[in-house]
């Protein structure tokens, strides 16, 4: 097993002992294609359908995933953006 597949295996695993996601619902972990920007995991499940506690919900799943990265040797790939890129040269043009 590599680590992404760990983290997968992990990910379904936490899902499905998690109180909010619906267990008796589709529930599925599954590695995307590769892209320039990465190997993209696909999360799908279902949870409460009240707007406030879905937000919640997928808030909380994202916080503690992108938390626990770091412990199977992952990282998040952000791409730059045209924004980023200017801020970082009006801070090297102004010596920072």
């Amino acid at each position: 097993m590599t680590n992404l597949g760990t983290f997968r295996v992990y990910v379904e695993r936490y899902l499905r002992s998690h109180p909010d996601i619906k267990q008796n619902m589709t529930l599925l972990v599954r590695q995307m294609a590769p892209t320039p920007q990465g190997l993209p995991l696909e999360i799908y499940c279902f949870a409460p359908t009240a707007w406030a506690q879905y937000e919640r919900t997928q808030s909380d799943v994202f916080d503690h995933l992108l938390a626990i990265l770091p412990e199977f040797g992952l990282r998040v790939f952000q791409e730059s953006s045209d924004a980023m890129l200017m801020a970082v040269r009006e801070r090297q043009d102004a010596g920072v």
